[in-house]
Formats: structure tokens, C-alpha cells, sequence
């Protein structure tokens, strides 16, 4: 319960709460961000307050503005782990590591407070993605997992704090770590062979960064987030569908003449009508052959008498006026409509064939079309005719944008009832659209219709109308789900969901009612419930066949709960089935992540291998493989399985023979499996690359890294010493030889120590006698 001070309105301020959180329910941010400003200026220390506000500024990308508002949110709630949590979000998107690292800890440690384990490593494990170095995270998350009994994740940790331990030179501490490690699971095989190494006083490989890989082969962000429903636009009152149409014909035709009919005198007029009858003839006015004098005729009688409302008259000039050469869709709809009042049905359709042809007339003369076979008992044909009336109204009422992926909704939809053997359910469908559409204002109606189907998350394709008019009391379902909306907006959620029940009674199938479910249970804090209730939609939709809602209802589900690893393989085998294999491949990349969050190595590797066979079948930018490839071989090289990320490593040489870190990592290698002509090769190579291209600065940066993590590497010292030798950098030069020197006499190699001092020799040292005593011990 939140404790308001006396000092505001304090039924403004539950107000302001209430619009605030209906706007940012249906993604409304900049309404919600003056609701919760006008909240906030009642109660300016309201800690939830402050946290809704900065998250709708987060949301519209204010990010100083959230950073603010987060910053004093925890002031006033210093236990509050949310405040620290999002203010490391916006620290790691902008590129703030080192205050994204130390918000994420503080998150973490508050959410231990909590006794909420799981938010405290999504904080520490967020810490070692962006610096994997650090020591103390890894160090609570080997202690959690200890302690919650996830013993593979605390083996993977204390391996991975021993390494760090080792490289900072804390031999013993090290030791305890793998020790410790490997007392965990004595069977353990990462844990044996880090002791084993550990007691050799071999270096163990250092924790990497990891989390995902960068660029496109990521999940856009935000993207799989649910919209609600969008501020649905106004439409002026108008006529129904079939008066508007006919009022468009008049209008088109009283155009029609106005422009073939002569208006000056006849020397001008005979260019100026050629002009205009050719122009008439390509727009498809007019067919060749035709008659002028006669189309002007009986045109002009046709719209007198229909003015009159003499229509079977008008229906015989109109019909006239086609026959003479006028041939507009225009004409041939207000024909069928003028045919059909005298029961001419037959005829009426031939006309409204023509017309439907037209963006003006589709929607009455498919209406119109459907009304004589549903007429004619054939249901099929009506069907088929009601549901692409429906399809051009419920796009109507759509940007553009979202409107051709509706229409392309619609055809399967289509061509299945249209196969359908049930008269009763088409009837019942036929019915159904033409009560919505069949009604003045009736964009108003269809667009109250689709303001009660569930949200669709971004660039999800829209769910079709038709979905609710399918239902036998669709009428009271439209109704339930209007006030099921009104009553979850103005924040009664339980209220809500009584509702939902009820209309289960007269709806139990109707499946954007349990989604509906699914998001009350959600906003309700009863996520486990909602993820449970959406599955279940999943899974129909699935056996059902609809592809596409099954994909959209498991994209919603992981994006509920990132962590949900069976919805997200099924939501692969959704896309995969439909031969969406890029965006399969972004979704085994996530599940490879959360594998790897879980320290299940072995299925994170096997998960990225997917995702990369995956990606080479979709074609997508070779850029997808390397860094797929790269993910591959980190985990090989945390599980200590040296060869085969070797060979992962050979292949990324293939692949992008300029990959420095695929480079050093096989001298690496090389070197570790005791295979020093292969690691030579490897760095003579690359160095010849990379001189070869006028890289010399980056072949300097390569070898100085190389050195620093491979101090022992005779050949690694000596190129390192020709480069200095070559830019003329005396002292670096002396310097790297001195070692080259060191580890060939430790080694027993005198050839190679002799090489070495003459080579310091020629560089003319301060102590050059003492290096030639050297010399002469080494001939003697």
C-alpha cells in the first residue's frame, strides 16, 4: 500500500495513476508521461511514481530523463532494487560500463536482500557480460548457485574465479577455488582437469565476455514486446457501404459527362474533344467504336431520371449509354445496383463483376455479390464474396503499412472456409459480416470490432476480423470484450477476469478471449499463471494449423519470460516449419544465451551449432557465422576442450582470414597442446598478411598482445623484437631480445640465445661488452 502525504489531491493523484497506467498498458508513453507528471506534482516523493515516470521516458527514449527520475527513486527507497537495476540498463545502452557494472551489483545485492535469488544473478550475471574480468561477481554467483543446489553453474563459476585468482598471481587462492570446485562434483571433468592444471601451474584460460553476439544478429530491442491495443482514429457518420458506393457512381458519372460534353465553341472544341475522347478511351471510359453523341445522350437522361428516382428508366438509358461504348466500373455498378432493385439479380451480377474490379465499388459489389448467393444457397461462393468484403474493411481501417500484411492474412483464411463442408458455421459467418458491415458508419463498427482483439506484438501480422465473427455469439462477445477492456483500463483486474469468465460460458473456444486472459493474469503480478494460460493458446493454434498465431502467442510467452526455454524451442519450430530460418537462427542465438546464463554449456554449444546451420541456410551476411563460430569456441575453451575449439578457431581462419582474435587464440592453442611448429606458422602467416597490406601499426598491436598473455613464447619476443628493430625503436628492440635470449638459454637452446645477443649487438648497447662476454661464454 503506498503512503501519499497530506500535503496533495489525493484523489487527483489516484486518478492520474490510474490514466497513467491504461496509457502505458496500451503503449500510449508520451499520455502516460504527463499522467504521471501530473501525479507526481501532488506527491513529488513518491517512489512508485517516480519509477512509472522514468519508465515511460525510457520507453520514448528520454534516457537523462529516466536516469534522473531512477536516481531519485532510490534516494527516497534506498531498498529498492528497481531503481539501481534500470539505471545499469540505461548505463550499458549508452555505453557506461563502468556505472553499469557497479548499478547492476547494487541491484543485486538489494535483490538478495529480498531473498529474490533469480533477479540477483540476472543483475551479477549482467556484470560478467560486460566485464567479464570481474571477480567479485562471478564469486556471488559460484556462492548462489552453491547454495540453491544448481551445482554445474557453481563449478563453472569457482573455475572461472580461480582463473582469475591465477592470473593476478594468487597461486594459492586459485588452487582452493578448484579445490573447492571439484569437492562440489569429484566426477566433475571441467573441474578435474582446472586442478589438474592448477597444480601444473599451467595458466587457465580467462572468463570472456559473453551474452549474446552484436549487431544484426540480435534481437532488435524491444522487438517480441506486446502492444496493447493503439488510440483508435475517429470516422465521420456516413452511409452504409452500398449507398456510399452508389453516391460515388453518380458522382464519377455526372464527372463522365461534364467532361465529354462540349463547353466551347466548335473551332477550339474538335482539338480539344479529340484530346479529351483519346484520353477517355485509355482510362477505360470509353471501348473503340464508340459513340459519342449517344453516350452523352443517354448518359445525361440516365442521371436526370435517377435524380427523379426513376430508376428502371435510368437503368435502360444507363444500359444504353454501355452499349454505345461507355465501359467504367462506375457505370457497371450503379447499372447492377439500378438492375437489382427491379429483381434482376442475374443480370445485377454480371454488372457487379465488373465493378469489382474497382478500389470505389470492391466492397459493395463483393457485398452485393455474396447477398444474391447466399440468396442462391451457395455458400461457398457467398462465403468467399463476404469474407473479401470483410478483408477490404478491416484493412481500411489500418495504416498502410499494417494493412497489406492483413490482406495477406486474409487469403488462406479465405481459401479454407471457402473448402469448408459446415453450411451452418459459413451461414453463420456470412451472417455475421454482413450485420457488421451492412450499417452506417460502419468503419466505426469495424473498427470498435478490432479494438477488442488481443494485441499482436510489433511487426506481427494483425489478427483478421474474422476471428471473432467465426464465433456463433459474436454479437455478445464483441460486448463482453468492450467491457472487459473498460474495466481493466480503469484498473479492476479481478473485475476483468469475472468478466472473461462469463463470456467463456457462451465462448469457451474462442481463443484471443483466453490471450485476453493471459495479459489480465500477467498485469494481476501472476505471471506463471499467464505464461500457463498462453502455452495452452499456443498450442491449439498449433494443432490447428494457424502457423502464424502459434508463432506469435510463443513470441509473446518469451518475451514474458526470456528463460522459458520450451516455449522459445517451440517457437523455433514454429518458424523453422515455416521456412522462417533467419529469424530461427535470432531465436536459437537467444536460447544458446539463456543456455548459457544456466551454465548449460553443452546444450549452449549445441544451440549455437543449430543456429549456424540455420544461418547458412538462410543466406544471411557472413558476418552471422563468424561471430556464431567465436561463441562456439568460447565455450570450448571454458569447458577446456582445447582441440576441438582449435578447430573451430581453423575454421574462422577460413572464414575471416583478418579475425585477429580467431588468430591469436590458434597460437594460443598451438602452444597449449604442445604443438610450437603449428603455432609458428600461424603467427608467420598472419604477420605476413597483415605487412603484406601495409599493416604494420596492427601487426606491433598483435605481437604486444600476443607477448603480454604468452610471456614464454620465444618466437612471439623475437617478431616482436624485428618490429621494434625495424621502426627504429632501439630500446623496445634491446629490451625484446634480452628475453628471446632468457627463455633460449632457459630452454638449452644456445643457437637460439646466440642469435639473440648478436642481434643485440648490432643495435650498439650501452653495455655492449658485457653482452659480448655473454657471447663468448655461449661459443666456448
Amino acid at each position: 500500500m503506498v503512503t501519499l502525504s497530506p500535503l496533495g489531491n489525493e484523489d487527483l493523484f489516484r486518478r492520474s495513476m490510474n490514466q497513467g497506467h491504461s496509457a502505458a498498458w496500451e503503449g500510449r508513453w508520451q499520455e502516460a508521461v504527463e499522467h504521471y507528471s501530473r501525479a507526481l506534482a501532488e506527491f513529488p516523493d513518491n517512489a512508485p511514481t517516480l519509477n512509472s515516470l522514468a519508465l515511460a521516458h525510457l520507453e520514448l527514449g528520454n534516457l537523462e530523463q529516466a536516469l534522473d527520475l531512477y536516481r531519485r527513486a532510490a534516494r527516497l527507497s534506498p531498498e529498492d532494487p528497481l531503481p539501481p537495476e534500470k539505471t545499469a540498463q540505461i548505463y550499458k545502452q549508452t555505453g557506461r560500463i563502468d556505472e553499469a557494472v557497479k548499478y547492476s551489483m547494487q541491484a543485486a545485492e538489494l535483490h538478495l536482500k529480498l531473498r529474490d535469488a533469480d533477479k540477483a544473478i540476472n543483475n551479477w550475471t549482467r556484470v560478467i557480460r560486460l566485464e567479464p574480468d570481474h571477480i567479485d561477481a562471478h564469486a556471488k554467483l559460484a556462492l548462489v548457485y552453491e547454495k540453491l543446489g544448481r551445482t554445474p553453474q557453481a563449478i563453472t563459476e569457482y573455475i572461472a574465479v580461480a582463473a582469475l585468482q591465477q592470473h593476478a598471481g594468487m597461486q594459492d587462492e586459485a588452487l582452493r577455488s578448484g579445490e573447492h570446485a571439484l569437492n562440489l562434483n569429484p566426477k566433475n571433468k571441467e573441474a578435474q582437469e582446472a586442478v589438474a592444471m592448477l597444480q601444473a601451474h599451467k595458466p587457465l584460460p580467462k572468463p570472456v565476455r559473453q551474452g549474446g553476439v552484436s549487431g544484426s544478429l540480435r534481437l532488435l530491442a524491444g522487438k517480441g514486446k506486446l502492444t496493447r491495443k493503439v488510440p483508435l482514429p475517429e470516422f465521420e457518420a456516413g452511409p452504409d457501404p452500398i449507398e456510399e458506393a452508389t453516391q460515388r457512381s453518380l458522382q464519377i458519372l455526372a464527372n463522365m459527362l461534364f467532361d465529354l460534353s462540349p463547353r466551347e465553341p466548335e473551332p477550339a472544341r474538335k482539338t480539344a474533344s479529340l484530346r479529351s475522347i483519346a484520353r477517355a478511351v485509355s482510362d477505360g471510359l470509353l471501348t473503340r467504336g464508340f459513340d459519342e453523341t449517344a453516350i452523352l445522350r443517354h448518359l445525361s437522361r440516365t442521371i436526370a431520371l435517377q435524380t427523379e428516382n426513376k430508376l428502371k428508366e435510368s437503368a435502360e438509358e444507363l444500359k444504353a449509354a454501355i452499349d454505345a461504348g461507355l465501359d467504367h466500373p462506375a457505370a457497371h455498378f450503379n447499372l447492377g445496383v439500378l438492375l437489382s432493385n427491379e429483381g434482376r439479380s442475374e443480370s445485377a451480377q454480371r454488372s457487379f463483376q465488373y465493378a469489382v474490379k474497382h478500389a470505389d465499388f470492391a466492397l459493395a459489389a463483393n457485398l452485393l455479390l455474396g447477398d444474391h448467393h447466399l440468396e442462391q444457397e451457395r455458400y461457398p461462393e457467398a462465403v468467399t464474396e463476404y469474407l473479401q468484403a470483410l478483408k477490404i474493411a478491416d484493412s481500411s481501417v489500418l495504416p498502410e503499412d499494417k494493412a497489406e500484411a492483413l490482406r495477406a492474412a486474409y487469403e488462406p483464411l479465405i481459401a479454407a472456409t471457402a473448402q469448408s463442408t459446415n453450411e451452418n458455421e459459413i451461414k453463420l459467418l456470412c451472417e455475421n459480416i454482413r450485420h457488421l458491415l451492412m450499417r452506417p458508419n460502419w468503419r466505426t463498427g469495424v473498427n470498435e470490432a478490432r479494438g477488442q482483439l488481443p494485441g499482436t506484438p510489433n511487426g506481427a501480422v494483425p489478427i483478421p476480423i474474422a476471428d471473432i465473427l467465426t464465433n456463433a455469439n459474436s454479437g455478445r462477445l464483441v460486448d463482453a470484450l468492450a467491457r472487459i477492456n473498460q474495466i481493466s483500463h480503469e484498473g479492476y483486474l479481478r473485475t476483468a477476469m469475472e468478466e472473461a469468465y462469463a463470456a467463456l460460458e457462451f465462448s469457451p473456444s474462442y481463443l484471443p478471449l483466453h490471450i485476453h486472459m493471459g495479459e489480465l493474469l500477467l498485469m494481476n503480478d501472476r505471471p506463471q499463471q499467464a505464461i500457463e494460460k498462453l502455452s495452452t493458446v499456443a498450442r491449439v493454434y498449433s494443432a490447428r494449423g494457424e502457423s502464424d498465431r502459434a508463432t506469435q502467442t510463443y513470441e509473446r510467452i518469451v518475451s514474458i519470460s526470456p528463460l522459458d526455454v520450451d516455449a522459445r524451442i517451440h517457437l523455433i519450430d514454429q518458424l523453422t516449419a515455416a521456412g522462417h530460418l533467419e529469424e530461427a537462427a535470432r531465436q536459437n542465438l537467444e536460447l544458446a544465451d539463456v543456455y548459457y546464463r544456466l551454465a548449460q554449456l553443452d546444450e549452449a554449444r549445441d544451440t549455437y551449432e543449430k543456429a549456424l546451420h540455420l544461418a547458412q541456410g538462410a543466406d544471411v551476411d557472413a558476418s552471422w557465422n563468424v561471430q556464431i563460430l567465436h561463441q562456439m569456441a568460447d565455450i570450448d575453451l571454458q569447458r577446456l576442450d582445447w582441440r576441438k575449439a582449435l578447430r573451430v578457431y581453423e575454421q574462422l581462419r577460413t572464414m575471416a582470414p583478418n579475425d585477429e582474435m580467431a588468430r591469436l587464440k590458434l597460437i594460443q592453442l598451438n602452444l597449449r597442446l604442445g604443438q610450437a611448429a603449428k603455432a609458428n606458422v600461424e603467427l608467420d602467416n598472419y604477420l605476413s598478411s597483415l605487412n603484406s597490406r601495409g599493416r604494420e601499426q596492427d601487426a606491433g598491436n598483435f605481437l604486444r598482445n600476443l607477448v603480454d598473455e604468452n610471456q614464454d613464447y620465444p618466437l612471439g619476443h623475437r617478431r616482436l623484437a624485428e618490429h621494434y628493430q625495424q621502426n627504429g625503436q632501439r630500446e623496445d628492440a634491446i629490451r625484446e631480445w634480452n628475453k628471446v635470449g632468457e627463455l633460449f638459454v632457459e630452454s638449452g637452446d644456445r643457437e637460439g640465445a646466440k642469435a639473440a645477443v648478436r642481434a643485440i649487438l648490432a643495435l650498439n648497447p650501452p653495455n655492449a661488452q658485457r653482452y659480448q662476454q655473454f657471447l663468448n661464454r655461449l661459443i666456448k
